[in-house]
């Protein structure tokens, strides 16, 4: 009689069988296949510096497939090179050692030889999201622009506004289709403040011919002229939070006891509006302003007045958008805040790899493609009921699958453990992805 040595009965032993805990991974690599990852991280990026090194494309798709997976670090490669079946299912040969993607990430990015990795991702983020947006019917979209940091303790990192060290990239979201339109890998000492109407630019020139951007919201680094002068001349609708500064609070102090109205009755705040222009902006806009009673006293005094205040700078017109509708409007743009957790939490943007900032900015850059490619597939290839599901829904539902791969009839047969309803669920995807890859540009 043996004695027992663990809590539950059973032994742990190793097999040689191809077998793989993520059979739903080749879902993901099939559609990034079909809109064309790597044919496009081929074309556009700096090829091997020798007959030995890995072609681009192994790189990128190796990296987008480990952040869909659920890794976080280049050392997580490791775990995506077990998988050596699924690999071969999903058509890779092999998946580069994680010190050899870091030093990739280091030579794409030298600013030295001119960054041609950035520039490359950039046009493979832009192509892959052409070939998004051209099946979504839309014609007009909201740009969500905001800042989001980055905390690293890294050799080159800088400090942020927040006192931390890391970095500060800007990113761009629509929020119809919600992919990443455009983004800027920053230093963490760069102002959030800084080249917003360049960034605002730079996102509208990435959106496809016949369709625009109608829409703007933004928090208070870009309360500025030149943005605001900018959205008025190409016919954007803004909703943007003001700095109160010693021009808006004299403002705010003007309007009558009488203007303040809860829209609605025991909500426990109040709206009104005026009318504002700064020094520089061409025409004026709408001020509206939201007061409230702190239930909590401040540490400071604040003299006579017992209110905070929130302020939005708008051009609605009344007629299509009242005071309480404009405050809601511009509310939504928190949905932003949850782009940002799916591309940092999700898709482990939150940490960098590498002690330089330029090759931190490129693992940056194939972050959001791989964000964008997730965002694709689940517009593209899901079901409509899959829409609003997050990457880690995903991973729990249909990407963390037990699966054997075997061999039969000359053909390659991946065997899920799943119900048939799933199983009908998954041939729909690997069909959609088919259509897909017929005529990705549509």
């Amino acid at each position: 009689m043996s004695i027992q040595q663990t809590v539950l009965p059973f032994k742990i032993e190793t097999t040689k069988e191809r077998l793989t805990a993520h059979g739903g991974l080749a879902l993901m690599a099939e559609f990034n296949h079909g809109i064309g990852l790597r044919e496009l991280a081929d074309q556009y990026l700096p090829a091997p510096g020798s007959n030995r090194g890995f072609n681009p494309s192994v790189i990128v798709d190796a990296l987008v497939l480990m952040l869909e997976g659920g890794g976080r670090s280049l050392e997580d490669l490791r775990e995506l090179k077990n998988e050596e079946g699924l690999l071969r299912l999903m058509g890779l040969k092999e998946i580069p050692e994680p010190d050899t993607v870091g030093d990739w990430l280091r030579r794409i990015g030298e600013p030295k030889t001119g960054q041609l990795g950035i520039e490359g991702l950039d046009r493979v983020r832009d192509k892959i999201n052409e070939r998004i947006l051209k099946r979504d019917g839309i014609t007009k979209y909201t740009l969500d622009a905001d800042a989001t940091e980055i905390i690293g303790e890294k050799a080159d990192a800088l400090f942020t506004y927040n006192g931390n060290k890391g970095y500060m990239p800007m990113l761009g979201f629509l929020y119809e289709t919600p992919v990443c339109i455009y983004d800027e890998f920053r230093e963490g000492n760069v102002s959030p403040q800084s080249g917003q109407k360049e960034f605002y630019l730079e996102c509208k020139r990435r959106i496809l011919a016949g369709k625009g951007i109608g829409y703007y919201r933004a928090d208070s680094a870009s309360y500025q002229a030149e943005v605001f002068n900018q959205l008025e001349e190409d016919g954007v609708r803004y909703a943007i939070t003001v700095d109160q500064d010693k021009a808006v609070k004299p403002l705010i102090a003007l309007i009558g006891a009488e203007e303040w109205k809860e829209p609605v009755k025991g909500c426990g705040y109040e709206l009104a509006e005026t009318v504002h222009c700064m020094e520089k902006t061409k025409k004026a806009f709408r001020l509206v302003v939201k007061r409230w009673a702190p239930r909590q006293g401040d540490l400071f005094e604040r003299g006579n007045n017992p209110y905070s205040y929130h302020a939005v700078a708008t051009n609605w017109l009344e007629k299509d958008k009242n005071t309480a509708e404009v405050l809601w409007w511009h509310n939504r743009r928190g949905q932003a805040e949850n782009f940002n957790k799916e591309l940092k939490n999700g898709m482990g943007m939150d940490r960098m790899p590498c002690g330089q900032s330029y090759a931190n900015a490129v693992f940056f850059r194939i972050g959001v493609i791989a964000y964008n490619l997730f965002i694709g597939f689940k517009r593209v290839a899901c079901p409509e009921s899959w829409m609003k599901q997050t990457i880690a829904t995903f991973r729990w539902k249909m990407v963390q699958v037990a699966g054997r791969i075997v061999k039969h009839a000359g053909e390659v047969v991946l065997k899920l453990m799943i119900d048939l309803e799933k199983l009908e669920l998954f041939r729909g995807i690997r069909k959609k992805s088919f259509e897909l890859s017929l005529c990705p540009d549509g």
